[in-house]
């Protein structure tokens, strides 16, 4: 019996990197499998970017809403009364190659692979160079580790969030793989409330993967399928604002899923030691812009800290 795949992708101002995604997953190959519908919800993209879309032979759907509402919201709005057997969340940025969706889903339907819930593909960039994108969940050894440069100097005791050491030439378990190309199985999507709205951007896919873990399922990266990820995407076109959301986004995930000691501890190191090093390195490159990125950035994450910046410990939204 085939099996039954919606994509969401969440467009902002991406160009025609949006286009030539849609034109690859038109010419995917859908061996055993029913692509019911490509889901893009467009978060106020002045670029024009989410129009004229209807010329790509798949079933398309497009949610235009007027503001940026995050990526997690929108994911959690592309994929909602789907009804199908798999959810794939594509950044548009990504392009793929014609195995790129029929391989990973027949991995998924082998018995064997009952009880893994989440499944990535290897990435790659534009001259074909293996992209390490899997993680682990972090901790806040990690944290610290890479906020005093630790994980350089004593990598076996201060280990990365991401997997670097490893080259990802071969399928394995993994924690947590990349929200670019992040295939779930609905009803655990479902089962979970899907990701949590709060992270607005970054960690929430990592926040997804760790309750995932926490109810029993497994996340792995399958080596044998691949895609072409640009990375950076619509977010290189206001770097401190990614900054500033990655770092909320990192202080969120910790006092969610750390011990509060721990979550204060290394949220005060992020807000008042880890902008020194940061300042450094743009410094040693000659970057007043990297400087004024990052004193920006921090400007925003210092000035958000009067909000609520934790979310419940339950994952609800």
């Amino acid at each position: 019996m085939s099996r039954s795949l919606d994509i969401v992708i969440v467009n902002w101002n991406t160009g025609g990197q949006l286009r030539a995604c849609l034109a690859s997953i038109a010419a995917a190959a859908q061996d055993g499998f029913v692509l019911n519908r490509v889901v893009v919800v467009d978060n106020g993209s002045k670029d024009g970017s989410a129009e004229g879309l209807q010329d790509f032979s798949v079933p398309l759907m497009v949610l235009r809403n007027r503001e940026n509402r995050g990526f997690a919201a929108a994911c959690n709005q592309g994929a909602q009364g789907s009804a199908a057997d798999y959810l794939l969340f594509l950044n548009p940025d990504v392009r793929l190659y014609p195995d790129s969706l029929a391989r990973p889903i027949r991995f998924m339907e082998e018995p064997v692979n009952a009880r893994i819930g989440i499944c990535g593909i290897q990435l790659v960039d534009e001259s074909g160079r293996v992209d390490r994108s899997c993680a682990r969940f972090p901790t806040p050894r990690m944290f610290v580790g890479k906020m005093l440069g630790l994980t350089r100097w004593l990598p076996r005791v201060f280990p990365t969030h991401a997997m670097t050491e490893w080259d990802h030439g071969e399928n394995r378990g993994v924690d947590q793989v990349i929200g670019a190309f992040f295939l779930i199985r609905r009803s655990l999507f479902q089962g979970l409330n899907g990701f949590d709205e709060r992270f607005f951007v970054y960690f929430e896919e990592v926040d997804l993967s760790f309750r995932a873990a926490r109810a029993g399922w497994s996340s792995f990266y399958l080596a044998d399928a691949r895609a072409v990820h640009r990375g950076g995407g619509s977010s290189e076109q206001v770097k401190a604002m990614r900054l500033f959301y990655s770092l909320r986004s990192r202080i969120q995930y910790r006092f969610k899923h750390f011990h509060r000691p721990s979550a204060v501890g290394v949220a005060l190191a992020t807000l008042l030691l880890e902008p020194l090093p940061r300042l450094g390195v743009a410094a040693a490159r000659r970057s007043p812009s990297s400087a004024l990125e990052t004193l920006h950035g921090y400007a925003l994450l210092w000035g958000s800290i009067p909000r609520r910046l934790v979310p419940r410990s339950d994952g609800s939204r």
